[in-house]
């Protein structure tokens, strides 16, 4: 709910402002001051602003969910009294997974519901390809924290009790969100170095076909070798991050907010505002394809964990 707050507070103002600002290029259209049509700002902008709050409220929302689904009841003998009915081990960590994943689905869905019934009652109407990019947005929201949860459950089934538990699933989840980032950084650098040199003259504005130059030469040099670098770097980056969930959290979210996006890596991104082109749900998926299977892999892998230490623990 509190997401949901601040993103629909910051977004609408900055959609009424574009909007506005839309309105009065319209206008010089209709005068005759302006040649071209300008581009209508869409309500993805409201939903833009969820990608930057979500992993970190998302990820204490899902952490405080699951760090104590079984230490609690470790702390309090009651998982050893609910083994001695005819329970099976195993009916006892999927109902425990599955109420999470339940409990965070009914979550996503309540305050992606409450942003649709605030964009209603401002008389914001999203078309057909928003409203599938939004519930995509909401899907790709989920599986985020369901990333979070199961790092939490895999923690509680782990620990001794709640209090290590909680540890124990704040230091994965800095390894995977910072760690593991910044260790990458530290391979792009020793791995690719530094950057190419560009030349000390001014690329040349005139340029002969026929006799292009040594300083059309150079820049063309220049341009390809910092393609190259370029390439390997996000290459190397992107390896990395794949293991980290916000960063696969925000690249999707990027391309599902932004139909604008026409090329993504970890961290960056260029958008392309040629009015009318737009790229398609489609192509927006396809950019991110890796990221998109790294956060359906990874809380299979956590929870996979969490089931495997449970099924083994020593309850006494």
């Amino acid at each position: 709910l509190i997401i949901s707050a601040v993103a629909m507070h910051q977004g609408i103002g900055d959609y009424n402002n574009r909007l506005e600002s839309y309105k009065e290029q319209i206008s010089q259209v209709e005068e005759g001051e302006r040649r071209y049509m300008p581009e209508k700002p869409s309500i993805l902008i409201i939903f833009q602003r969820m990608r930057g709050l979500m992993p970190f409220l998302g990820a204490i929302l899902a952490i405080a969910m699951g760090f104590d689904l079984i230490t609690r009841e470790k702390e309090s003998r009651s998982l050893k009294s609910l083994l001695s009915h005819p329970v099976y081990r195993d009916e006892i960590i999927n109902g425990k997974a599955l109420g999470g994943i339940l409990a965070l689905v009914f979550a996503v869905g309540i305050a992606f519901t409450i942003l649709f019934a605030m964009l209603l009652l401002f008389s914001i109407v999203p078309d057909l390809g928003e409203f599938w990019r939004i519930i995509l947005f909401g899907a790709v929201t989920v599986l985020c924290l369901l990333t979070y949860f199961s790092i939490a459950l895999m923690a509680s089934t782990s620990s001794e009790n709640s209090g290590r538990s909680l540890m124990f699933a704040f230091v994965v989840l800095l390894i995977l969100s910072f760690g593991v980032p910044m260790l990458g950084e530290l391979v792009v650098k020793s791995a690719v170095g530094e950057p190419p040199e560009r030349p000390e003259f001014q690329s040349p504005r005139v340029i002969d076909i026929e006799h292009p130059g040594e300083e059309y030469e150079e820049w063309e040099r220049y341009r390809k070798e910092l393609k190259a670098y370029n390439e390997k770097k996000w290459a190397i980056r992107d390896a990395f991050e794949v293991l980290s969930p916000d960063s696969n959290y925000g690249m999707v979210a990027v391309s599902l907010t932004d139909p604008y996006v026409t090329e993504l890596h970890s961290g960056s991104w260029s958008s392309s505002h040629t009015l009318g082109e737009t790229t398609s749900i489609q192509e927006s998926l396809e950019k991110v394809w890796k990221s998109i299977l790294a956060l359906i892999i990874l809380p299979v892998v956590f929870f996979a964990i969490a089931y495997v230490k449970f099924m083994r623990l020593d309850i006494r």
